[in-house]
């Protein structure tokens, strides 16, 4: 027995979320229509089978021809994905050091940035392979078994050996095998909720299409196989799922700062080789190839310099300390990228059934009629109910009984189930007093049939029944009219509406809030009718202008070049009803189109291709393995509201991954053009490989711990900003190149200085060094003063971890210089001047620094204020 899935407060079943048709065993999309008798006999001529099905001779010349039941998707070959973490600007800077430090046989710096090189892949290479599981978690949503009738007998194959026009038996508890057209039986109730979104099983007839991965509740029926594989609704998610993603805002941003670094290494190791081959020249003595090993040991110098080679590294365990931060708000990671995406995300898009609500149909107020009770009301319904229903109506209903005891004394002596042409349930029962009465419950426009009532009555009670039922129906409430018969079922009494509705999680309407209050754009996202949609928007603040994906979506969109008008459509509603897996991929393209940070959250099979293709794809709590090996982010507790402490988390991260960003760079810089400048001016290389290498990880392995600085998060959704980045860390690059060379020329005056020599003698191997340890702890205070757009004399202050582990390397670089470690060793009185001078110029980077904050706020205002009033006139 099923209750009336399909009661709602129209005389008709729900709207089946099928729009598939097949044609020749083609998936298309298109408004699906139940198939008469002549209908059906024409599909099956179509499909060049029989009521019987195929014989197992033309099933096995189709196999060959239409391929297996699988679905099957081309992804780029994992051998070509790692290859590709040592393709790029980065990349190609770190591979030309190791091979130059190969041939120059220098191999403490080709072991360091060869393992940097292999760990920076790794970990991307990792990441990546993680994701790429996603289609093998669809894959599970396949029947393995099927029922087939082949040459006029009933036998079990293998699902994958179905063919389009296979007559195959599907019975509850199985999953659909392949796209069928149903062509017998009186009834079946499938559950397709995880491939379109739908909150109830959907009731199905002869004529009616069912779809592979659904799963069949209850009832029993045999159908034409009309799509297999690929081809099948299923298959279509499953392509979509193998096609989508894009590249992150973070893995964008690191290649154009590669571009920007390679450029300037390539500009300046010209003007070093160039510089080298005019002093040869000028010299007299000509150039002989013997020089070559000495301009290869300029340009590895450069090059080791130029390359941040630790910071897709840094990112990486950045990012994967915060992932372990935001577990702790009960948010699993599963692509790190994720992170620095959420931190951006300005449009989230939202599945409604099991993530906005409960997916849980709760009874709400009954609506007695005549001498009726609530309480009565909700005990008819039962007794016209199976106890042991697993239907979510009946469920519903038998969970709102005023009592546990409420039943007693009732016996259920027959039982009529629902069928999708009578669409009521009627349970025939003995009552405490002997008396036998017939209580039925139904579409509320089936059970006024029932009792007598029509449209066009004046009658004031029969008005306000359809009133009501009309009022139902605009919210999208589902209803059932319920109705008891003392006479054997010859007339009947109306006892009432009993509205149903999947309610909105008690969490969700404060959580859709505060993400407004984070600058965020939510919209619903619904595979059910707009109407129902738009009542739970209406009810969590969201707006209502939801709008069906049909009606902006042609049929055969092309993901991939969607019309400015439609991705404008898209942005400007607050949700969507009626949508198909295709359907939200598309929404989420539209919104990436248009420049927006999308992020979108799912539970279903459905919503896997969009999961994959969003920014940051979210997937709740009871997700299936689809959906959350398709997402970025996985939440393992109820509801959204996990969601809003991610995003501020992320953002927090964001701010520390910037700071480091800017610090990175500005260093790089200032080591390049320090090496060139020295070079150029005085002929002096003021650091060797091994000094740039050793540096190299002393700036960065601490900065890890950048992870757990305190940083205050932005009140507004954040994304890289190249133009900002790139001029704020050239601005105090320079600023640092300034203190860096300042020490090299104090240095050369000390060594021209006969009164200085005298009190501590300095050589150019010591004068090295005094720049190495200038460059290793002025990298530090960089950071201390780049990390906070304010004075680093106010808070938010360094973290604990951050300022032991800075503390503990600066230590370990004095050692290094004081006992003659990879270095020349120097005396300790360089040591404290050393130190003394960079105190002074951190003092005088952080003004530099607040001077061109207030720079660029002031542009910033002007350029806001320029744009208000264009958009004014």
């Amino acid at each position: 027995m099923s209750s009336p899935s399909a009661a709602t407060a129209s005389d008709t079943p729900p709207i089946s979320p099928s729009s598939q048709t097949t044609t020749n065993g083609k998936a298309t999309t298109g408004k699906a229509m139940p198939l008469d008798a002549a209908g059906i006999t024409q599909k099956i001529i179509e499909m060049k089978s029989t009521p019987q099905g195929l014989t197992a001779d033309e099933a096995k010349q189709r196999l060959a021809t239409d391929g297996p039941n699988v679905i099957q998707a081309h992804e780029e070959s994992r051998w070509k994905k790692l290859l590709s973490y040592f393709w790029g600007p980065i990349p190609w800077m770190i591979e030309i050091a190791v091979v130059i430090s190969f041939f120059r046989h220098d191999w403490p710096d080709f072991f360091v940035i060869a393992g940097l090189l292999i760990y920076n892949a790794s970990v991307g290479f990792w990441q990546d392979n993680k994701a790429a599981n996603a289609l093998a978690a669809l894959k599970k949503g396949l029947a393995l078994k099927a029922s087939v009738c082949r040459g006029g007998e009933w036998i079990t194959v293998d699902a994958a050996d179905l063919v389009p026009g296979d007559l195959v038996k599907v019975n509850a508890g199985e999953i659909i095998p392949a796209d069928l057209l149903l062509t017998n039986g009186a009834y079946l109730s499938v559950d397709q909720a995880a491939l379109t979104g739908e909150s109830l099983p959907v009731s199905k007839k002869e004529g009616d299409s069912a779809y592979s991965g659904s799963i069949a509740r209850q009832g029993s029926m045999s159908g034409i196989i009309t799509a297999t594989g690929n081809n099948t609704f299923f298959g279509r998610t499953a392509r979509l799922v193998a096609s989508a993603g894009s590249k992150s805002h973070a893995e964008q941003a690191v290649l154009r700062i590669g571009d920007f670094l390679i450029l300037l290494a390539a500009a300046l190791a010209l003007i070093l080789v160039g510089a080298r081959l005019c002093h040869d020249l000028a010299s007299g003595t000509g150039w002989h190839w013997s020089e070559a090993g000495a301009i290869a040991q300029f340009v590895l110098v450069l090059l080791v310099a130029s390359v941040p080679v630790a910071m897709p590294a840094v990112m990486s365990v950045t990012m994967a300390l915060g992932a372990l931060a935001l577990s702790r708000q009960k948010a699993i990671v599963s692509r790190l990228s994720a992170i620095e995406e959420l931190a951006g995300v300005d449009v989230l898009c939202s599945d409604k059934t099991g993530t906005l609500t409960q997916n849980k149909l709760t009874l709400q107020a009954p609506i007695p009629f005549g001498s009726a009770q609530p309480d009565s009301l909700i005990i008819a319904a039962a007794l016209a109910t199976q106890n042991n229903s697993t239907d979510a109506i009946d469920q519903a209903i038998l969970k709102a009984l005023p009592s546990a005891d409420a039943l007693n004394g009732y016996k259920q002596t027959d039982f009529v189930p629902f069928d999708p042409v009578n669409k009521k349930t009627v349970g025939i029962v003995q009552g405490p007093d002997g008396q036998t009465i017939h209580y039925a419950k139904g579409a509320p426009q089936v059970i006024a049939r029932l009792c007598g009532i029509s449209e066009d009555a004046t009658d004031e009670q029969d008005t306000a029944y359809f009133g009501k039922v009309a009022e139902l129906a605009s919210h999208g409430t589902r209803a059932l009219g319920v109705a008891t018969s003392k006479d054997a079922g010859k007339t009947w009494q109306l006892s009432g509406l009993l509205p149903m509705l999947d309610p909105p999680r008690p969490d969700a309407a404060q959580t859709i809030a505060e993400s407004k209050q984070l600058g965020l754009s939510v919209k619903m996202v619904t595979g059910d009718d707009v109407a129902i949609g738009a009542e739970i928007s209406h009810q969590l603040g969201l707006g209502e202008h939801l709008i069906k994906a049909t009606d902006i979506f042609a049929k055969g969109t092309d993901p991939d070049k969607i019309p400015l008008d439609v991705a404008h459509a898209v942005e400007n509603a607050d949700g969507f009803g009626r949508v198909f897996p295709e359907h939200k991929f598309e929404i989420v393209k539209a919104l990436q189109e248009l420049g927006h940070i999308v992020a979108m959250t799912g539970d279903g099979v459905n919503d896997a291709p969009a999961l994959k293709q969003a920014d940051c794809g979210v997937a709740v709590s009871g997700a299936t393995d689809a959906a959350r090996s398709a997402a970025a982010l996985v939440l393992t507790a109820p509801g959204l509201s996990t969601i809003v402490n991610a995003i501020v988390e992320a953002r927090a991260i964001f701010e520390r991954i910037t700071s480091y960003v800017y610090y990175r760079i500005a260093m790089t810089i200032d080591i390049m053009f320090l090496v060139v400048i020295a070079y150029l001016a005085f002929g002096f290389q003021p650091l060797t490989a091994i000094m740039i290498v050793v540096l190299a990880l002393l700036d960065d392995i601490p900065i890890m711990t950048i992870a757990y600085d305190h940083v205050k998060a932005s009140p507004l959704p954040v994304r890289w900003n190249m133009h900002r980045i790139i001029s704020f860390s050239s601005v105090m690059g320079i600023a640092a190149l300034a203190q860096s060379f300042g020490l090299l020329l104090i240095g050369i005056w000390w060594m021209h200085t006969p009164a200085l020599m005298s009190f501590i003698p300095l050589n150019p191997l010591l004068l090295q060094t005094m720049i190495f340890l200038q460059l290793a702890a002025g990298g530090h205070l960089l950071l201390f003063v780049v990390r906070t757009k304010g004075t680093l004399f106010r808070p938010p202050y360094p973290s604990l971890p951050l300022l032991l582990a800075v503390t503990g390397t600066q230590i370990v670089a004095v050692l290094l210089c004081l006992f003659g470690i990879l270095v020349p060793a120097l005396p300790w009185q360089m040591v404290v001047l050393v130190w003394i001078y960079v105190l002074i110029w951190m003092v005088i980077l952080d003004g530099i620094k607040l001077l061109t904050n207030a720079i660029y706020a002031r542009r910033e205002k002007k350029s806001a204020e320029l744009t208000t009033h264009i958009l004014h006139r």
